[in-house]
């Protein structure tokens, strides 16, 4: 599959099409971004992770391909050199386009990340001709130019991030692309000089364009200089980290006296001991955050150094949790006037993101053969499942994970629920289309969210993986080559609520389909206040039934749009639908 990439404007047009729509350059005023009219901005955006730099666990192949260079060697031993280079084209054509910014827009952000790999604007160091000067890619910039296009057209602010910096920063190797044969930046002078270059080149590009809302010079650091843990996190002075920051920052202040300087901690971000004192008029401190408790405490510290130092703080990357995480998080942060950006946009077959590439049975293969499970496809079969992945990755056939959207925007304005999908009673309801809203309002799960960092235990929200990113335990299976879905592994308690038009005051027979594997389970029905509308249910376990069977009560209802809650007693159960019938006079 080719498809034709249409390559930026000029650097001209772009600066007059964002003097038009901007309102001045992002920066420090004390603690807080401003715009420049002073305003007080807080960003809400989202990382644009596994476009330009790939991580295997976006992919699926994190178990035997981490970093992008191993993602890219599998790739060469099915298709060939050529095939993998034009498939990489396509891929970063279809990854983000202008309808996926427009999206962005429309659903609530103001700010995307990019995370940017050096390799698509300047060559490895073992690759130029003359070492030590450096060789510029179009590729990189020229993609950029077009994603500020499309910002500045939605009045979107594109904070740039480099993941991937030469030789790679970080001992955690999947994040930067980390090849442990070669050189990392802090182990040779020309990866630094090389990444310092590249931020002058880009400060060059785009020193007057105020949609750029900053730069984030080094993305999660995490290299042991002089402590014992891998990954700095037990570093105290973090010398080579801070030197490195201050030369590219003089290097970009050299011809860009405009943007706002990012920058963040060793330990991926998050440890800041011997980075102060500040050396720039114009920086803010950018912070990671996963699972952890969505308490004071769990920022403090960040709190402090924006007090302390009088610079501000930014959530620059986070996500990877349930939606109850997710609001919790946010909640925290624009109570605090910490702007964010969550993480990333577009992964395969998953729950925890905006929204989910679809997979295919050809892939799924491919996959088994890169662990050495399945015998190896031929290039014409492996060139077509790979084909239909990468057309998968267009907003337009990617799967909308509206319940995360709705967690991060309206949930943390609003304690309501509202209607998932449109219910009518009578009528059939499937169980996993519940409300839409927070836990304890739109339904309960006993585990809502993992906090492995804080815990030191790690928890499945979602037990089954599968439909949407609550607490609420979906699983899918396959029945007459049809996906189906149900609430399974349910516990005592636990309840899940439903917003339906009633269109008749009237007792109905209301008819629950379930599986139970081992003891009996039990339910009812209440109101949105917990009073019980209905008698107990009995769902029996009979091992020689099919599958689904079904159970039925009765319950009485009030004309309207009523909320219904099913509540769990006691069992381990699956509940496919749920089928309300008048009863016959």
């Amino acid at each position: 599959m080719k498809l034709k990439f249409l390559f930026a404007f000029s650097s001209t047009l772009l600066f007059s099409i964002t003097t038009v729509f901007g309102q001045g350059f992002l920066h420090q005023d004390g603690q807080r971004i401003v715009d420049g009219k002073g305003n007080n901005v807080l960003l809400r955006g989202l990382g644009l992770g596994g476009w330009m730099l790939q991580e295997g666990y976006m992919l699926k192949t994190a178990d035997f391909a981490g970093p992008q260079f191993a993602i890219r060697q599998k790739l060469v031993e099915v298709l060939g050199e050529e095939a993998t280079a034009q498939w990489y084209q396509t891929f970063r054509n279809n990854g983000v386009t202008k309808r996926d910014v427009d999206s962005l827009a429309h659903w609530g952000f103001n700010s995307i990340r990019l995370p940017m790999h050096y390799n698509l604007f300047t060559l490895p160091i073992e690759k130029e001709p003359v070492l030590g000067e450096q060789t510029w890619l179009e590729e990189g910039f020229q993609r950029t130019d077009n994603l500020l296009r499309w910002c500045a057209a939605n009045k979107i602010y594109l904070i740039l991030d480099l993941h991937g910096a030469p030789g790679g920063q970080g001992n955690d190797a999947n994040i930067s692309d980390y090849d442990t044969t070669k050189p990392a930046l802090w182990q040779a002078q020309a990866n630094q000089d090389k990444m310092i270059a590249l931020w002058k080149k880009i400060a060059e590009r785009y020193r007057n364009e105020p949609w750029i809302g900053g730069y984030d010079i080094i993305n999660e650091p995490n290299w042991n200089f002089t402590g014992t843990n891998k990954n700095g996190c037990d570093e105290t002075q973090n010398g080579p980290l801070r030197e490195l920051m201050k030369r590219t920052t003089e290097a970009i202040r050299s011809v860009d006296t405009n943007h706002l300087i990012i920058i963040e901690g060793n330990c991926w971000g998050n440890n800041y001991d011997g980075i102060f004192p500040l050396w720039d008029k114009n920086m803010a401190l950018s912070f990671h955050k996963y699972w952890n408790h969505n308490n004071v405490q769990s920022i403090q510290k960040m709190l402090d150094y924006r007090t302390q130092y009088n610079v501000p703080i930014w959530l620059g990357e986070s996500g990877e949790n349930s939606n109850v995480w997710f609001r919790d998080a946010i909640k925290l942060m624009e109570t605090h006037n910490i702007g964010w950006a969550f993480w990333p946009m577009k992964k395969i077959e998953n729950i925890a993101g905006i929204t989910s590439v679809t997979t295919n049975t050809g892939y799924q293969n491919l996959l088994e053969y890169w662990n050495g499970k399945a015998s190896k496809p031929s290039p014409e079969s492996a060139q077509n499942d790979l084909n239909e992945i990468v057309n998968n990755y267009r907003l337009e056939n990617v799967t909308i994970r509206y319940d995360v959207l709705d967690a991060m925007f309206r949930q943390v304005q609003s304690d309501k629920s509202i209607p998932f999908k449109n219910h009518t009673i009578p009528g059939t309801i499937q169980a996993e289309d519940y409300d839409l809203g927070p836990i304890n309002t739109a339904y309960y799960d006993t585990v809502s969210g993992n906090y492995w960092v804080s815990d030191n235990q790690r928890n499945d929200w979602n037990s089954g993986d599968s439909y949407r990113n609550d607490g609420v335990d979906i699983s899918s299976f396959t029945e007459n080559n049809k996906t189906v879905y149900a609430i399974t592994h349910t516990e005592a308690k636990e309840w899940v609520q439903y917003t339906a038009a009633v269109q008749f005051s009237d007792t109905y027979n209301v008819k629950v389909n379930y599986s139970i594997t081992n003891n009996d389970g039990q339910i009812h029905f209440e109101d949105a206040e917990g009073n019980r509308i209905s008698p107990s249910l009995q769902l029996s376990s009979n091992a020689t039934t099919p599958k689904w069977q079904t159970q039925t009560s009765t319950i009485t209802l009030k004309k309207g749009m009523q909320k219904i809650r099913l509540v769990i007693e006691n069992g381990n159960c699956a509940l496919n639908e749920i089928t309300f019938e008048r009863r016959k006079k």
